[in-house]
């Protein structure tokens, strides 16, 4: 079974062995070299505080729902840049045009969104502070998809765990 927080584990890496320094936050303890990872509420708090380039890449989830609130928009640091491939419900979209129209947030660029797609009267579009991509952050390839499919058939016929099941429990 794949390992939780796999997407981000893998951006926090990339972006480490490009030099940037990484933080990392997630629900429980987690391990990933070249990151400082942190956990728990006060985690959260001081991964925001320090965070110049916020990138989300959560689940969306019961805790996770509006995570980023106008509260916690504040622990950033002013002229932070936020930017959301993960899910659309991770930020509260009134907060953020508050914080983007007060310069609190210098930009966000956004690929996923509450409603999708975005309806065509959407602050978001004509907001100067904000980049909308068409939800192309991670599209499915093909090949990788057909490799763990076969896999999995496998697993299954030989009565292993198959791989990348969901959670119902944690919501995702």
């Amino acid at each position: 079974m794949a390992s939780r927080g796999e997407l981000g584990s893998a951006a926090a890496r990339a972006l480490s062995g490009l030099g940037f320094r990484v933080l990392g936050w997630a629900r429980g303890q987690k391990d990933v070299p070249g990151v400082e990872c942190r956990n728990g509420a006060t985690g959260l708090r001081s991964v925001l505080n320090a965070a110049e380039i916020l990138v989300m890449l959560l689940p969306h989830t019961a805790e996770t729902e509006a995570l980023l609130d106008a509260e916690r928009l504040s622990w950033l640091p002013r002229g932070a840049v936020i930017i959301n491939p993960g899910r659309g419900a991770l930020i509260d979209d009134a907060a953020l045009l508050d914080a983007l129209d007060a310069g609190h947030i210098a930009h966000a660029t956004l690929d996923v969104f509450r409603t999708e797609p975005l309806p065509p009267e959407h602050p978001f579009w004509a907001h100067p502070c904000v980049t909308v991509t068409p939800h192309i952050a991670a599209e499915t390839r093909p090949a990788s998809a057909a490799r763990v499919i076969a896999e999995n058939i496998r697993r299954g016929e030989a009565g292993e765990p198959l791989l990348y099941l969901v959670d119902r429990a944690a919501g995702y």
